[in-house]
C-alpha cells in the first residue's frame, strides 16, 4: 500500500501510516498499543511536518549514536496514532523518551525502531 504519494503529503494529515500499514521489514504488524509488548514508538527526532526538532535539547540521542542511560532522548511518533494522554499522536511526533537505553525507549513503548521509505 502507498503511504504517501510525496514527502508533503507523508507529513500531512492525508498520510496512511496506521497500524495496520506500518509494517516491519518482514512485513509482518508492529505491536501497538493494546498488543505486548506495545512497541509503537518510530523513532524520528522530528516534529509533524518533518523537520528538526527545535531548541538545544537533545532530540536525536546524540545525532542516533548513544544508547547511553540517562543521556539524551530522541522525538518519536505514534504508528498506531494512540497512547499519549495529551491526544499529540502523530507517527512522527508525539513525545520525547526518557532517555537513549533500550530500557528507556521499551519503558515508553519503543524498541529503537526506525520506520524506512522507498519511493518508485
Amino acid at each position: 500500500m502507498r503511504i504517501a504519494a510525496n514527502v508533503a503529503e507523508l507529513h500531512s494529515d492525508n498520510n496512511k501510516i496506521n497500524k495496520e500499514t506500518g509494517l516491519d521489514e518482514k512485513g509482518m504488524a508492529v505491536k501497538g498499543r493494546g498488543d505486548t509488548p506495545n512497541q509503537h514508538d518510530i523513532i524520528t527526532g522530528t516534529q509533524q511536518d518533518g523537520t528538526a526538532a527545535p531548541g538545544a535539547n537533545d532530540a536525536t540521542c546524540s545525532n542516533w549514536t548513544s544508547s547511553t542511560d540517562g543521556q539524551g532522548s530522541a522525538v518519536v511518533g505514534h504508528h498506531d496514532l494512540i497512547g499519549n494522554p495529551q491526544g499529540i499522536n502523530f507517527w512522527n511526533y508525539s513525545h520525547t523518551t526518557p532517555g537513549c537505553a533500550p530500557a528507556n525507549l521499551q519503558r515508553v513503548g519503543g524498541a529503537g525502531l526506525f520506520y524506512c521509505f522507498a519511493a518508485n
